[in-house]
């Protein structure tokens, strides 16, 4: 492999044979540990992005590494042709670590909304009694599930759909937090399910209004339709809670996860269902080669581990509001900022500039100068999510960092 020697060689090598399918900051980097990162020239950056919450565990954390190292000696992969000894004590593992019967491991996050997808239209067709190929899944507007083809098919990204159908059909798109729009389309019969973020985090951070979880739960138990939270980003103790949905105390019928599962050491995404719903699915009719693998369950068991004995979820909710009142702080200060919303350490900040703008990706560069990694979304948003390890020091120095950018960039 050829060694690399600075940022521009690494950068110059993905521009000449990588695809361009993402448009990433321009830093290189080569080493991480719990809430730093260093770039190929040694400079020290604080993490706000957590790989998209994927590693909540803070980089490298010594337990889940050392899980990783010692199951990498005994046995990596089986495939599902055979049984493996990991894999029966993962899934109760996972069953009993969130209150559910059953769990159907898959490997990233959009296999979990996949399996979810197929998982509630099987179910509506052999237990709701909907005929057949009329299911009907119910979205929220300004979604982000993915960017499989299906996925894409109920997406509002123009950027994620354009020249990419034809698209699949049988998905209804209402507003976000809106539940009188969502009463609304469950009156169709052929309606199996709901999918939504508790909180919608690549479209900028969007919390719901209180009790929308609840009442759009309660929607759904009315009319014989399951509700499928996709806490991929949000779960995993991010928002201050196990779940985002443990604010308002509601259970889904289905839930996925992935990302911080595994710490960000290896992929590995969840979904979970009780059996009246897991066992419609039968031998042959889903499934992944490396889906519960020996290697990437003992992975996820260390990282729910050190979620649990480093509460985590506690340390988050705190942190928080520290992170919130300072940036509130700013926005009262400073033109540039125009609000910041969020719950737990997944927060955003709006820009005060439209959506078409450079300012929040030139703020983020400007960031990056000052030694703090975060990112834009929708153009004028920028998403910070910073390693649940964070002390409090450690984010009063962040903020400082974060009030000396925006200023440089205040009239």
């Amino acid at each position: 492999m050829q060694t690399i020697s600075s940022s521009a060689q690494a950068i110059e090598l993905e521009n000449q044979y990588g695809a361009h399918n993402y448009h990433p900051l321009p830093v290189v980097l080569a080493r991480g540990e719990g809430v730093y990162l260093w770039d190929v020239e040694g400079k020290r950056y604080f993490d706000f992005l957590s790989a998209y919450s994927a590693v909540n565990q803070g980089h490298c954390h010594p337990r889940i590494k050392n899980a990783l190292i010692e199951q990498a000696g005994l046995l990596t992969l089986t495939s599902r042709a055979f049984h493996n000894d990991i894999l029966g004590p993962f899934e109760k593992y996972i069953s009993e670590y969130f209150g559910f019967d059953k769990m159907l491991p898959m490997n990233t996050g959009a296999e979990g909304v996949e399996t979810a997808l197929k998982l509630a239209r099987k179910w509506g067709y052999e237990k709701k009694g909907v005929d057949t190929n009329r299911a009907k899944i119910v979205v929220a507007e300004n979604n982000f599930h993915g960017r499989t083809t299906t996925i894409i098919s109920f997406s509002n990204d123009e950027n994620a759909r354009k020249n990419f159908g034809p698209y699949t059909a049988g998905f209804v798109k209402i507003p976000y937090d809106d539940v009188y729009a969502l009463k609304t389309v469950l009156e169709d019969p052929d309606v199996v399910a709901f999918l939504v973020e508790p909180i919608q985090g690549e479209a900028g951070v969007y919390v719901p209004s209180e009790n929308y979880l609840k009442e759009a739960k309660a929607a759904c138990e009315a009319k014989n339709v399951l509700f499928i939270a996709d806490e991929i980003q949000t779960g995993i103790a991010r928002t201050g809670r196990l779940l985002a949905v443990d604010h308002e105390e509601v259970r889904p019928d289905i839930l996925i996860l992935g990302k911080a599962v595994s710490g960000g050491f290896y992929p590995v995404s969840l979904v979970l269902a009780d059996d009246h719903i897991m066992n419609v699915i039968k031998p042959g009719q889903h499934g992944s080669t490396f889906g519960g693998n020996p290697l990437g369950a003992k992975v996820a068991m260390a990282a729910l581990e050190v979620v649990r004995d480093e509460r985590l979820a506690e340390n988050a909710a705190k942190l928080g509001e520290v992170f919130r009142l300072r940036m509130q702080k700013l926005v009262e200060k400073y033109d540039v900022v125009r609000l910041v919303r969020g719950k737990g350490l997944l927060n955003a900040v709006v820009i005060n500039d439209t959506e078409d703008s450079s300012t929040a990706w030139d703020i983020c560069v400007a960031l990056k100068e000052n030694g703090l990694l975060a990112k834009p979304t929708h153009g004028n948003i920028i998403r910070f999510a910073p390693p649940l390890v964070m002390t409090e020091e450690q984010l009063h120095e962040c903020c400082d960092i974060i009030e000396q950018t925006i200023s440089a960039f205040s009239n």
